[in-house]
């Protein structure tokens, strides 16, 4: 996996993406608690979930159904509280949280990422695996390999994830720029 600090700089460069005015600080801690949720399967190693299992780590919490259900959930709280329109913000949760699973898909280790859960459990990877896999344990991350994995995800995920947010700033001046 990339590292948890990873999965929330690809979630702040896609809620830069999305169109909007001003947004509260609570939609940022929000975008980044979304995109790192999926990972709380690594608790089941405490309880005797197996990695391969479907509860296991990048089973069911990194599938597509359950980022729907996440957008769904954060949908209908925000919805309630903002009286806004809940469907873009649903979309937007669940893109948010599925990019977790995409990103896992995207590096060289592990088991692959049950997308399909829980219907199925099979495993995938992308066929473009640039990114150092993460070892799972704090003292092993704090290692030269530590040092590998985030100079890997500097590389294929905050840089592209600055890249995608300096665009979408450009892109938002021109258009507004344009509507004067």
């Amino acid at each position: 996996m990339p590292t948890i600090i990873s999965h929330g700089v690809s979630a702040l460069a896609i809620g830069n993406v999305f169109p909007h005015g001003r947004v509260p600080f609570r939609f940022w801690i929000l975008s980044i608690f979304c995109a790192m949720l999926p990972d709380i399967d690594v608790v089941g190693f405490a309880f005797g979930f197996k990695y391969e299992d479907m509860l296991g780590h990048r089973g069911l919490t990194h599938s597509f159904a359950f980022a729907l259900f996440v957008g769904c959930i954060a949908g209908l709280i925000t919805w309630s509280r903002e009286k806004r329109r809940w469907f873009p913000f649903i979309l937007y949760c669940f893109l948010v949280t599925a990019s977790h699973g995409i990103l896992d898909a995207m590096t060289n280790g592990g088991l692959g990422v049950a997308f399909f859960a829980p219907f199925s459990n099979a495993r995938y990877f992308f066929p473009w695996r640039p990114i150092e896999v993460s070892p799972l344990g704090l003292d092993r991350f704090l290692s030269s390999r530590g040092i590998e994995v985030m100079v890997s995800e500097i590389k294929w995920v905050w840089i592209p994830s600055g890249l995608v947010v300096l665009t979408a700033y450009f892109l938002r001046r021109v258009f507004s720029a344009n509507h004067k």
